[in-house]
């Protein structure tokens, strides 16, 4: 069995994120070989709340241009899980 901080990398921070934090949907970078119960059982224990619907997807690295010798490198893949949270139950990730 995998330790819980070894599936949850850690959360995204963008802007489309937040917004989802209304609709209490929490966003997170993790193991590319983590499983849907295995996302599940992690937020569970690590945050101490009931999750609903655990959806993921897979992004692939973009490619980028080195300017200076014309080279191409490749940022990296990574996995992320977008986490529904039963009504009432929320995650203090950005509170100040």
């Amino acid at each position: 069995m995998k330790d819980h901080r070894d599936v949850l990398i850690r959360p995204v921070v963008s802007e489309k994120s937040y917004g989802l934090l209304e609709t209490n949907v929490y966003t997170f970078v993790v193991a590319p070989s983590a499983s849907k119960p295995e996302i599940r059982e992690a937020v569970e224990n690590l945050f101490d709340v009931s999750v609903v619907k655990v959806n993921t997807l897979n992004r692939k690295g973009k490619r980028k241009r080195n300017r200076r010798n014309g080279t191409f490198g490749q940022r990296s893949s990574e996995k992320r899980a977008l986490v529904t949270l039963i009504e009432g139950d929320s995650i203090d990730l950005f509170e100040a």
